[in-house]
């Protein structure tokens, strides 16, 4: 489902285990928001967008822009 967030972190040499605890989470619970098996908040969105320096949209595949929305 959000197959854009594992290519981000991938590309980023990023893993789980990290971004879990970029995120104060625990790395199943990440895993299992990447993977799409469980709902992901939209606090966790968020932050994930904030970390990729890039837009909810992106992430979510409403968009091809990568970078954020101006302020």
């Amino acid at each position: 489902m959000y197959e854009r967030i594992r290519n981000l972190r991938e590309d980023s040499d990023i893993t789980q285990q990290q971004m879990a605890d970029m995120l104060y989470i625990n790395r199943r619970t990440y895993s299992s928001y990447e993977i799409g098996s469980r709902g992901m908040p939209l606090q966790i969105l968020e932050q994930i967008a904030d970390i990729f320096n890039t837009s909810t949209d992106y992430l979510l595949g409403r968009t091809t822009i990568r970078q954020p929305y101006p302020p």
